[in-house]
């Protein structure tokens, strides 16, 4: 029995009579768009609905979410994987008691470790599963096989997206890469587009219909739209003061677009097939060449 179906058996007895969270994963084709601003604010507006919510910052090179929540983690997904923390211990608590996990650079050496030492792991992630009814992975920004390895393990995808000509194109490169990834599937995972900074309702809807007239002619994939965040100065003061849009100004134009956008989300919950945290990771290792 190699790794791959050692893991995959952890899986399967691990979810047995288990919670499977909703895990939602944030991209964009380049930095500066937004991306972790709206997986932030994104997260407030579930708390808001009832939901128990956590982000995984798996943008490794920088520290956006934790800038933006203003806390400084103790521990990160490194220390869970190699130092022997349990996963509660590196949950960071921010506001509105959103968790949040630093990604840390570990995942790549998670292929060599043992049998019982991935049971440790999968047990840990299973166990966020239950702490969690939404998980919202902030991809780094690009092309990275990183930030594909991410894509591809997630069933849900939100492209964040503005009406820069480059955010464009680079939007359409990481469409393009993701879809010719060998593990990348259109019947399990579903890519929907935000469009961010935008002037007016229909720049963001023209702007969707940009993007998706060449999706859909060079790509074939089913590409869909959740609506548009406006450029609004309260969600640049709210990031100067390293607090959520979503809290300081509820009645700001940003803040009612992203309870929209989460509300779309939750109404979709039922269509979505639930996958987990422990899944999603397996589905990233069995990627490696393990054995």
């Amino acid at each position: 029995m190699d790794q791959a179906e050692q893991l995959r058996n952890i899986i399967k007895a691990g979810n047995l009579q288990r919670p499977v969270a909703r895990v939602i994963t944030v991209t964009s084709g380049k930095g500066g768009v937004g991306k972790s601003n709206t997986a932030i604010n994104l997260a407030i507006q579930f708390r808001k609905m009832g939901q128990r919510v956590i982000i995984l910052d798996a943008d490794f090179g920088l520290a956006n979410i934790e800038i933006m929540f203003g806390a400084v983690p103790k521990h990160n997904l490194c220390d869970l994987i190699y130092q022997g923390k349990n996963i509660k211990e590196i949950i960071t608590w921010g506001p509105m008691e959103v968790g949040f996990i630093s990604g840390g650079s570990g995942i790549v050496g998670m292929s060599n470790l043992s049998k019982d030492y991935l049971n440790y792991i999968i047990q840990n992630l299973t166990e966020l599963d239950a702490i969690a009814d939404v998980i919202i992975v902030d991809t780094g920004a690009g092309i990275s096989d990183a930030v594909l390895e991410f894509l591809v393990a997630s069933g849900e995808i939100l492209l964040v997206t503005t009406p820069e000509p480059t955010s464009i194109t680079d939007s359409y490169s990481l469409l393009k890469a993701l879809v010719r990834h060998p593990r990348f599937s259109q019947e399990t995972s579903q890519v929907k587009m935000i469009a961010n900074k935008v002037d007016k309702e229909e720049d963001g809807q023209a702007l969707y219909e940009k993007l998706n007239a060449v999706v859909s002619r060079y790509l074939k994939l089913p590409f869909g739209y959740l609506g548009p965040i406006p450029q609004d100065n309260q969600l640049s003061k709210a990031v100067m003061q390293q607090v959520p849009v979503s809290m300081q100004n509820p009645t700001a134009k940003s803040s009612q677009a992203y309870e929209s956008i989460a509300a779309k989300l939750m109404n979709k919950e039922e269509t979505v097939r639930k996958r987990g945290m422990a899944a999603f990771f397996s589905h990233i290792l069995n990627g490696k060449k393990m054995g």
